[in-house]
């Protein structure tokens, strides 16, 4: 059986992979979405289904966009033989003088959540998740559609852990095969954030991740035929453990 757990990141929900559920689904994948419960959508922590041939070969992939890695639990990525990183890293705040005016920005975003503020400081978010694309283009959720009491809170929880991230989410198997998909017009995960990433899965893993970097594309990732190059990676056997940089229309490396 060949199975996707998506997670999504902070402030979004599982609506987000609907093009996605689909696209995999029509070629034979089942697909789970996690959901963290920040608007109208009940909170579901993902976990891999049961194969009815324990020993027939099992393809076991997460697909987890920005903090959406450390929102799985532990035990889900230590079964995964693949992980896709989407616009994601490991330790979110640098050390040094860049990570402290980050981490005094963060502490403004936490300080406005159920405050006055809270819808300014999401569309201020949204707008950089989106940039340079317009947020228009951000297919709607909780950012935009509202809040509940409990989704506030988790929203909030969930915000100080990405500020307490310091490397790589906990049971990600060094057997992993791994694809890291940067943006590279990110306004929302610094530089120093990704290389971090890339890094330290080079020193956990046996084989090395493969590296897409996507020129004038925002954190959002808001291109396509993203989910067509992903699937078709997943549909590889072979390690390609190589970097590429990857033009506006995904299709070809240059």
């Amino acid at each position: 059986m060949n199975q996707i757990i998506a997670m999504h990141g902070w402030s979004s929900d599982a609506a987000v992979w609907a093009p996605w559920e689909r696209a995999f689904q029509a070629h034979g994948w089942h697909w789970i979405s996690g959901e963290r419960g920040y608007g109208s959508r009940s909170p579901y922590a993902p976990v891999w289904s049961e194969q009815s041939d324990p020993a027939a070969p099992q393809r076991r992939a997460v697909i987890a966009h920005s903090l959406g890695p450390h929102l799985l639990e532990a035990t889900v990525l230590a079964q995964a033989t693949d992980v896709v990183f989407l616009a994601s890293f490991g330790r979110f705040v640098p050390e040094g003088r860049q990570g402290r005016a980050l981490r005094a920005g963060l502490e403004g975003m936490r300080s406005a959540i159920g405050g006055p503020g809270e819808a300014t400081m999401l569309h201020t978010f949204l707008q950089r998740a989106a940039a340079p694309t317009d947020v228009s283009a951000l297919p709607p959720g909780p950012g935009t559609q509202g809040l509940t009491t409990a989704g506030r809170e988790r929203l909030r929880a969930d915000l100080e852990r990405l500020i307490a991230t310091t490397g790589l989410p906990p049971g990600l198997p060094a057997s992993a095969r791994v694809l890291i998909v940067e943006a590279g017009s990110d306004a929302i995960v610094a530089p120093e954030a990704s290389r971090c990433l890339h890094q330290e899965l080079g020193n956990l893993l046996e084989h090395a991740p493969e590296h897409w970097c996507l020129p004038n594309v925002g954190h959002a990732l808001l291109v396509p035929h993203l989910l067509t190059q992903v699937r078709e990676w997943l549909g590889q056997d072979q390690w390609l453990g190589q970097d590429q940089w990857l033009g506006q229309d995904i299709g070809q490396p240059s």
